[in-house]
């Protein structure tokens, strides 16, 4: 076993891993809406991966496995999240209320990620917004469906959801989406 509690992983398991880097960042910014957290996400999923590499069965879908590991990874930290007792400064809150009214007054731009330049890029603005719009469980969804291409069978199976209910929640999300944005293809016309 290698330093760190690490199997050794084969460099083309790590090279195949390492491939998803990017897709796993954007959808772990999609779930946490905060790029450390992001990082962290990412992080802590290929730390799993590495540890379990030699429990993954060759021949089957690593990025399926990795994007697998990335939920139930996100879903535990949300758990856990849950249970921790919040303890609230009313001062800093108020500081920060102050600080964000001053830069937002002042014309600051928004922090720039990876995501965030490939979306302004790629989505239209109309789109973008839309997307962060829909509820969670269909942003999730239809964003691993629609985005990272994902079948419904590999969704239910990171998602630990019924394939019907994943379907469902791509329909009802792809129909949100479509009430919102349909004012759009009329000013095309």
């Amino acid at each position: 076993m290698a330093p760190g509690g690490l199997h050794p992983v084969s460099d083309a398991f790590e090279a195949e891993a390492l491939a998803s880097l990017d897709s796993l960042y954007r959808t772990a910014l999609r779930l946490t809406r905060d790029p450390a957290d992001a990082d962290d996400l990412v992080q802590d999923t290929y730390l799993k991966a590495f540890r379990a590499a030699d429990r993954f069965a060759p021949g089957t879908n690593l990025r399926a496995w990795l994007f697998t590991i990335l939920h139930n990874t996100a879903r535990n930290r949300a758990r856990d999240r849950a249970r921790e007792a919040v303890d609230v400064d009313s001062e800093a809150v108020e500081r920060s209320g102050e600080t964000h009214s001053a830069v937002a007054g002042g014309g600051a731009a928004p922090l720039e990620t990876p995501e965030t330049l490939l979306l302004r890029d790629a989505l239209a603005p109309e789109l973008r917004e839309a997307i962060d719009e829909l509820p969670a469980a269909f942003r999730q969804a239809v964003w691993l469906r629609d985005v990272e291409e994902f079948s419904y069978a590999e969704i239910a199976a990171m998602l630990e959801i019924p394939i019907g209910t994943v379907m469902s929640r791509i329909s009802r999300g792809r129909r949100l989406l479509f009430n919102r944005l349909h004012h759009l293809r009329a000013a095309h016309a």
